[in-house]
């Protein structure tokens, strides 16, 4: 039974109810993405259950079936963030980095990107590895560069950390 019909919850009942009707009644949506859509939704639901093998197969199985390179985009995001969660931080990059190649304005992936590689930056800092870290704190100014052009609004310490390090003079209002 798909976990979606599992869910005890009124709310995500009606939401599930809900979505598989506006699915069912749209027009020129093949089998396969109503399939991809119920596999995302309940890998979705799985990931919010803290069940990430579960979340990891279905995520897997929407990623087979789904065509559109947006929605393959946040499959691939969300596999990220599992990886991420489960300190598989390789892995990790490498789905945002997928994702990004599909989706090259999603903000989140290139903010997590960028949260990684500044991450690294600090192990290595420790480390004694200035060199090592200076490269990664600049790969990391990239990508939050990136997003901040995107989204002016958002990520305001990668903005506050870019100006007080002297990696970026961003006029991006």
């Amino acid at each position: 039974m798909p976990r979606s019909m599992k869910n005890d919850n009124f709310i995500d009942k009606s939401f599930t109810v809900m979505a598989d009707l506006i699915l069912k009644l749209m027009p020129g949506v093949s089998s396969d993405q109503k399939k991809a859509f119920a596999y995302y939704r309940d890998g979705m639901a799985a990931q919010g259950d803290g069940e990430y093998a579960e979340a990891l197969d279905n995520y897997k199985e929407a990623l087979a079936l789904e065509e559109g390179e947006e929605d393959r985009s946040y499959i691939l995001y969300n596999m990220g963030l599992i990886y991420q969660s489960n300190g598989e931080i390789d892995k990790a990059l490498e789905h945002y980095q997928q994702a990004l190649e599909l989706n090259p304005r999603l903000c989140s992936a290139l903010n997590n990107i960028a949260v990684l590689l500044h991450h690294r930056g600090e192990a290595s800092l420790e480390a004694g590895d200035e060199e090592a870290a200076e490269a990664l704190f600049d790969e990391a100014a990239q990508y939050w560069i990136r997003a901040i052009r995107i989204a002016p609004n958002n990520y305001i310490e990668a903005q506050n950390w870019l100006k007080i390090t002297g990696r970026a003079n961003l006029e991006v209002y």
